[in-house]
């Protein structure tokens, strides 16, 4: 099939590409060029209560509709997915400012994959069985699917993490309403185009685009739409938690977080500093499960930092659809700003830029984007600014530590809990860091390896519940109860 992108982007509705009821629009901006190269809509309430009512339309007959025909459904949605990856990857990175490279091995094929997974879910899924020889009794589980979900997801790994809400709701039997990010839209856009020539019938996937506060308050205070899905800042999750809960809404955030990686002296040390390099820098440090904050063993500190950048300093980023540029551009005017904010703060509070530290100018047809160099700061504690809120970019810190039990203390020291990584051979050593990490993922001896059928979440300010695998599909599920006596 072919994907053509046109200039104005339209909201996917009942089946139907469809103009805003307001006739409002946004600029979509090339971050790499500055260049705006397209419109999108900036819905309300009123394309929500559209949506919503094609949904109900829908609701009856997808959630009944046998498993096989659902798994047939996506798994198809999943190989054209494939199939256009070229068009979805230029389509991402243009929106994105990421490296083109990067789209094409990373962030296309999990889109894929994550349909493909819960493709088969939906034949999988099972639930349980409690028989009672006390009183003759037999109890069983049914899990039904809620309505009408809401699914909302941020622009750092756009199809990527849409997707990831968008497959298990579906496999699971309902009916979505779903909006991307308005920074990065193109990429769901193309999906509604696929989902229709994949046969998934009108109703059953809405897309609609706009900005949080017109659109996405307008999905998560909608009293039809029974649990939302969200993904994005702690801020962000805060103001929807405040709205959906006194709605007994069910809830999934997926918050923010300020990872701490943590390497000991017996580690691989060039395993570790390879992987390092991408859990620091990787998408423009602009992954929620990045490694921010580095704290090495004292006595390998100064090898560690001196290697690391060296390293560091030959990431120059450059035009992201140019294969030999390995840090692409920021994502956005505001966030660029934010960042080199960021580092303006890290001055102040005493740090010392090791490498880094300034916008970068790219030559050619990027020279008015958004680039920072890779930076890495030393000499700031656990309680300062930059080391407690999450900045989301090429900026990392270092802190060393003397035993395992400050370098545990040192980890914990922040109201997030994502994701940790731990670099040590000592296998008994690792299992008691990671026992006592306040973190919902754990990676020893590696970073981002991820398996879909394990549960992904974090602790404390970086959310609630966990997606993946079964947690994903009973998240969209409600759980009955039915007691038979015989």
């Amino acid at each position: 099939m072919l994907l053509n992108i046109p200039y104005t982007l339209e909201n996917f509705i009942g089946g139907n590409f469809v103009l805003p009821k307001s006739n409002q629009f946004i600029d979509n901006v090339n971050p790499a060029t500055n260049e705006v190269y397209g419109a999108i809509p900036n819905s309300s309430e009123e394309d929500v209560e559209w949506a919503v009512s094609s949904a109900k339309a829908a609701f009856p007959l997808w959630s009944n509709t046998p498993s096989e025909v659902r798994f047939s459904i996506l798994q198809k949605i999943a190989e054209l997915i494939h199939e256009n990856l070229d068009a979805l990857a230029l389509a991402e990175t243009n929106d994105n400012g990421k490296p083109l490279w990067l789209s094409k091995e990373v962030d296309i094929p999990r889109a894929s994959s994550n349909f493909r997974f819960f493709a088969t879910a939906a034949m999988q899924f099972a639930s349980e069985s409690h028989a009672n020889n006390n009183n003759n009794s037999i109890n069983y589980t049914l899990r039904q699917p809620i309505g009408i979900v809401g699914c909302i997801s941020p622009w750092n790994l756009p199809l990527y993490l849409f997707t990831w809400k968008i497959a298990p709701a579906l496999a699971a039997g309902n009916c979505v309403i779903a909006k991307p990010s308005e920074v990065t839209p193109v990429s769901a856009y193309l999906l509604a185009k696929i989902a229709k020539e994949a046969g998934l019938p009108d109703g059953v996937l809405n897309i609609i685009h706009g900005d949080g506060f017109s659109c996405g308050e307008a999905i998560v205070k909608h009293p039809s739409i029974k649990a939302i899905s969200f993904t994005g800042s702690t801020k962000a999750g805060e103001r929807i938690a405040s709205i959906a809960a006194p709605m007994f809404k069910k809830l999934s955030l997926e918050l923010g977080g300020k990872n701490p990686n943590i390497i000991f002296a017996d580690c691989n040390f060039e395993k570790m500093i390879t992987n390092t390099i991408r859990s620091s820098f990787g998408n423009q440090g602009q992954i929620c499960l990045c490694g921010s904050r580095i704290l090495i063993e004292s006595s390998i500190y100064e090898k560690f930092k001196n290697i690391f950048v060296t390293i560091a300093k030959k990431l120059i980023p450059g035009d992201p659809l140019l294969e030999k540029s390995k840090q692409g551009a920021i994502v956005s005017k505001v966030h660029f700003e934010k960042i080199l904010n960021c580092i303006e703060i890290a001055k102040a509070e005493g740090g010392k830029i090791l490498c880094g530290g300034k916008a970068i100018k790219v030559e050619g047809r990027c020279s008015e984007g958004y680039f920072i160099e890779p930076t890495i700061i030393e000499n700031l504690g656990p309680q300062c600014k930059t080391n407690q809120e999450e900045i989301f970019g090429p900026m990392v810190t270092l802190q060393p530590f003397n035993s395992v039990e400050e370098a545990i203390t040192l980890a914990n020291a922040s109201n997030y809990g994502l994701a940790c990584t731990i670099w040590t051979q000592d296998i008994s050593k690792a299992q008691i860091v990671s026992s006592k990490i306040e973190s919902g993922i754990v990676w020893i001896n590696c970073w981002l390896e991820r398996d879909l059928r394990t549960p992904f979440g974090g602790i404390k300010n970086s959310g609630v519940g966990r997606e993946g695998g079964w947690e994903a599909m009973k998240f969209f599920t409600e759980a009955k109860n039915v007691c038979i006596q015989y």
